[in-house]
């Protein structure tokens, strides 16, 4: 079949509801500003909630992962990747000259580096590669592997990242930035990460994504303080810990939203996603 003939290439940026027909994709009103979104989808919340079930296990987990990440990314790249609007020849060519398909598609020429940070972020990381290759051109697909961990004091507070090893492709200055580590708590690895990426002189990106499959308001006033360039799409927003004032009032709009133990550890959170998801409880 011939290459879908690009008519021309333009960019969607900042789209609070995405609409399609009678398909909208509906975020929650926040107060962490316009480059964040947190995704208002039942199926989503609904997958979300079973992986966090205590009797869900590696192999369920594996899969409910599949799903969520299907959503956070299909979510963010219909917002934020450059559209081509091509003539596409379908298979009915055979029968009739009108068997041409016209419309926007993502544009197949956009270039996506994919950070993947070990270990909860490897799966993830090879879903969002597997689902872009088949809309965009594989030879413009990178992933990078960021081996991190927490780094904590004597009372098991975070108190920074070490790094075991790195494998970057190199520059990212022409291509996408995805971060698809599944738990936004602190802010802390992803911040890391693209400190790291100009540390080496490969950035700064095109653009940076985050996509935590959930995430905290501490996550949030890191990204907000540090790395204000980062675009965030997140499929649940976790503050358990907030005081009832704050629980009452829109995400990020009072004082008192807390969604970290001391330890730094999400609430209500999923548990160990990386320990679930690898059957490796260290």
């Amino acid at each position: 079949m011939p290459r879908p003939v690009a008519k021309h290439a333009r960019h969607l940026a900042g789209r609070r509801h995405l609409c399609c027909d009678a398909t909208v994709t509906r975020e929650l009103q926040h107060g962490y500003g316009d480059a964040v979104h947190i995704l208002d989808d039942t199926f989503l919340l609904s997958t979300l909630a079973r992986l966090g079930k205590p009797e869900t296990q590696m192999t369920a987990a594996r899969g409910l992962l599949r799903h969520i990440y299907q959503g956070l990314l299909a979510a963010a790249v219909s917002s934020e990747f450059p559209v081509a609007e091509v003539d596409v020849p379908t298979r009915m060519m055979e029968f009739t000259e009108k068997g041409i398909w016209h419309g926007n598609v993502i544009d197949p020429d956009t270039k996506v580096v994919i950070a993947c940070l070990v270990r909860a972020g490897v799966l993830p990381s090879e879903i969002c590669l597997e689902l872009l290759s088949q809309v965009l051109d594989p030879k413009n697909l990178r992933l990078d592997y960021l081996s991190m961990s927490r780094r904590v004091d004597d009372d098991g507070r975070v108190i920074g990242t070490d790094e075991a090893g790195l494998k970057i492709g190199g520059p990212i200055r022409d291509a996408i930035l995805l971060i698809p580590d599944p738990m936004g708590a602190t802010g802390g690895t992803v911040a890391r990460t693209i400190e790291l990426y100009q540390e080496l002189d490969y950035g700064p990106a095109r653009k940076e994504i985050a996509l935590p499959m959930i995430a905290t308001p501490e996550f949030m006033q890191r990204m907000r303080s540090e790395c204000p360039g980062v675009t965030v799409y997140t499929g649940r927003l976790d503050r358990g810990l907030s005081t009832p004032e704050a629980l009452a009032q829109p995400p990020g709009t009072v004082d008192g939203e807390c969604g970290l133990t001391d330890n730094q550890y999400i609430v209500p959170g999923a548990g160990g996603v990386g320990e679930v998801l690898t059957n490796s409880w260290v």
